[in-house]
């Protein structure tokens, strides 16, 4: 097989119509400097023949001063459509897949930030088999020694705007192709529905946080909006001290929900929790157990926002801040991607929604959280989103507290893959929901 570093896509047809005789091609991605193992072309080329892949990939090691640290790939799932999917350095390509592929590929598409990778390793994957070998096959020095807290925001960097607006085009005509594009108009909802006994409660999900929670419960009753709320905080079995100060607090306002480890509930179950309690608003509003809103009005706004837009889930935007709130990198995370037009169908293709998030009550007891610690917020953004207008806050109106306590603050390789693992299911449940809905509806209109 040949070596070929990709540089765009026009001249990777080039290379193959000049080795029309190889099945496959090495291809590889980045710059890295690559140390082959003897067996790697053997392995990847009897699998991905085997199996009939258009895209196979492996594990690898990575090279830190005298370290090897073994950097495992995830398999490939049909929501695997996040632009920085982790194929590693290195992949091999069926020759055959990559010239149907990229037939009418246009220049402009060649031209793109990335050469048209994105584009042309989404149109390989529909209807073909994309291989993960689960085996290290190369090693690769380490260039990048960020902890995994600094790097889940690359993609609202506002200096990487031009690059996200060229993969979020070439996503959304992904998903016209495959029909899973969702229409511009959403559903406006009556917010007045139902009897609820406030108008907004804020809910923090809680578990050993003794030296933060006292701050985020403080800064919620701290609202000075002109309707009734109040706090629901569901204390899931802490044993450091957090309970004892929950119960400290004496403010008629605050609701404490008690769940213990025989209940099993991750924050989802948590947040579950506290949206079915009778004590619940008709608004269900988001704080973290260490994070904290920046002043008196951030309830007023989010729920303001509810009413002008008649949406069931309002975003606001977040300022990131070390653990006495000065500012740090990247400051504002305001998620500007986001439009009316197309936010619900680009939410797909990036990691996050933004926070805070709060939701009507009663849409959100309809479908429930996944009673999971990670992703179970994004899982609920994107079911909603498929239904239903969302309204966006771009001016920060919340505190995300960075520390050493964060949950991932530094995660490992294992755990960064099992949270990407998990996002890309909720992400392929959601496509084949949009793309069943679409199809149906394209059969009742015949």
């Amino acid at each position: 097989m040949k070596l070929i570093r990709f540089t765009n896509v026009e001249n990777l047809r080039e290379e193959i119509c000049n080795n029309l005789l190889e099945q496959f091609i090495i291809v590889q991605l980045d710059d890295k400097k690559i140390t082959f193992d003897s067996n790697f072309q053997q392995r990847m080329e009897e699998v991905a023949a085997d199996s009939d892949a258009s895209i196979t990939y492996c594990h690898y090691r990575e090279i830190n001063g005298d370290e090897t640290i073994l950097h495992p790939v995830i398999d490939y799932q049909f929501g695997s459509v996040r632009n920085d999917f982790d194929f590693g350095s290195v992949v091999v390509l069926n020759a055959a897949d990559v010239l149907a592929a990229s037939e009418n590929f246009s220049e402009d598409e060649s031209r793109l930030p990335d050469g048209g990778w994105y584009s042309l390793r989404l149109r390989m994957s529909i209807g073909n088999t994309i291989a993960a070998l689960p085996e290290y096959l190369y090693t690769v020095e380490k260039v990048d020694f960020r902890k995994s807290g600094e790097k889940q925001h690359d993609y609202v960097d506002p200096r990487n705007s031009y690059y996200q607006a060229q993969m979020e085009k070439v996503f959304t005509e992904f998903l016209n192709d495959i029909d899973g594009l969702l229409p511009m108009a959403k559903t406006r909802i009556n917010l007045r529905q139902g009897d609820f006994p406030v108008e907004a409660s804020v809910i923090i999900p809680v578990r050993n946080r003794v030296s933060t929670i006292g701050d985020a419960v403080k800064s919620a009753l701290s609202q000075t909006p002109d309707f009734e709320f109040n706090v629901i905080v569901v204390d899931n079995g802490s044993t450091d001290g957090t309970r004892e100060l929950l119960q400290s607090i004496s403010d008629e306002r605050l609701v404490v929900i008690t769940a213990e480890d025989d209940e099993r509930l991750g924050i989802g179950g948590c947040w579950n929790k506290a949206i079915l309690s009778e004590k619940c608003g008709r608004f269900a509003v988001q704080l973290d157990s260490d994070d904290m809103y920046p002043d008196s009005e951030v309830l007023s706004k989010i729920i303001w926002k509810f009413y002008e837009d008649r949406c069931a889930m309002v975003v606001g935007s977040y300022t990131m801040t070390d653990f006495n709130l000065e500012p740090i990198p990247p400051g504002v995370i305001d998620h500007r991607e986001w439009t009316d037009m197309n936010g619900a169908n680009n939410a797909l293709r990036v990691n996050g929604f933004g926070a805070p998030r709060a939701f009507h009550t009663p849409v959100v007891r309809s479908i429930l959280f996944p009673n999971v610690s990670y992703g179970e917020d994004y899982a609920m953004a994107l079911r909603i989103s498929r239904d239903y207008a969302v309204g966006r806050i771009y001016d920060p109106i919340y505190c995300c507290r960075r520390w050493t306590g964060n949950s991932d603050a530094d995660l490992s390789i294992e755990k960064t893959n099992a949270h990407n693992e998990y996002k890309d299911f909720i992400r392929s449940v959601e496509l084949i929901a949009r793309i069943r809905r679409n199809v149906n509806a394209e059969e009742e209109h015949e």
